[in-house]
Parts: structure tokens; C-alpha cells; sequence
């Protein structure tokens, strides 16, 4: 991932709504490049393409330093409080709001989180209910390792 993923349009904030499960994985760029081509290929056949909201990072390193223990706590309070706004959330978590809202706007940037516009406030809004990370360990078997925060 990089800083300049497109932030997500209306519609499809909407889709991924009726979704519960984000799965995060690490791939590389040819594997990533690969697997959007197949599904590309598949809708242009008129395929169905039926698998889940992914996001791919590059690197074990990248993935573990977006989702840390602390940005994953940030997550789980946003899910289970429901704050209004980008302050409230930092008075949920007890932290500095501008740490808080650098890690919102990189969330929401990478699509893991939406932040909606609430009059002056930015309202972050988790949109899925299970976060499955999926590691490969065996990429000559492809065996995978799933583990769920």
C-alpha cells in the first residue's frame, strides 16, 4: 500500500457496508497485479466475482506497521463505542488527538476505516465486523496461517 490509494467513492461505501469481514494479506506487487487482472478477465466474461474486500500490503513490515496493536485498539473502540467525531474518539482511547487523527486519515485512506462528513466533524466508521489476516508462510505450497485480531 501506498499513501496515494484513492479514497473510496459513495458507491462503493455502500458495498463494502454489506460486508462484515475485511481480509488483509501480503502479497507482492506481481501477485496483486495478477490477481486483479484474473478478476478483470472474469467480469469481462461475465464471470461472478465472489470473493471479499482484500487489502494487500507489500510487505510483513508494512502490514505490521499499519495495523498495530494500537492502531488495532483504535479500530476495535471505533466498532464498539461509536464515536461522533475524531475528538470523541481520542477521548475514548485517551490519546492525542492529532496521533488520532493521522491514524484515521491513513485507515481511511487505505479503505480500513470511512470517515463522514458530520457538519464540522468527521465521523470514523468502522465498516466490518472481523478483521482476518492471512499470512503465507509456504509460498511454494501456499499454505496460509489466519489470524483474527
Amino acid at each position: 500500500m501506498n499513501d496515494t490509494t484513492p479514497p473510496l467513492q459513495p458507491m462503493e461505501r455502500e458495498q463494502l457496508r454489506t460486508e462484515s469481514t475485511l481480509v488483509v494479506t501480503v502479497k507482492s506487487s506481481s501477485e496483486f497485479h495478477d490477481d486483479v487482472t484474473d478478476g478483470i478477465e472474469a467480469l469481462e466474461r461475465g464471470d461472478a466475482v465472489d470473493s471479499p474486500p482484500t487489502i494487500s500490503f507489500t510487505s510483513y513490515d508494512d502490514l505490521m506497521e499499519t495495523l498495530t496493536p494500537r492502531v488495532l485498539d483504535l479500530i476495535e473502540a471505533i466498532h464498539q463505542e461509536g464515536p461522533t467525531s475524531i475528538n470523541e474518539t481520542a477521548r475514548v482511547v485517551e490519546r492525542d488527538i492529532k496521533n488520532v487523527h493521522e491514524e484515521l486519515s491513513r485507515l481511511a485512506q487505505l479503505g480500513i476505516i470511512f470517515l463522514e462528513e458530520d457538519g464540522q466533524s468527521k465521523r470514523p466508521v468502522v465498516w466490518f465486523n472481523e478483521l482476518v489476516i492471512n499470512l503465507s508462510f509456504d509460498l511454494a505450497t501456499d499454505d496460509t496461517v489466519a489470524a483474527a485480531p
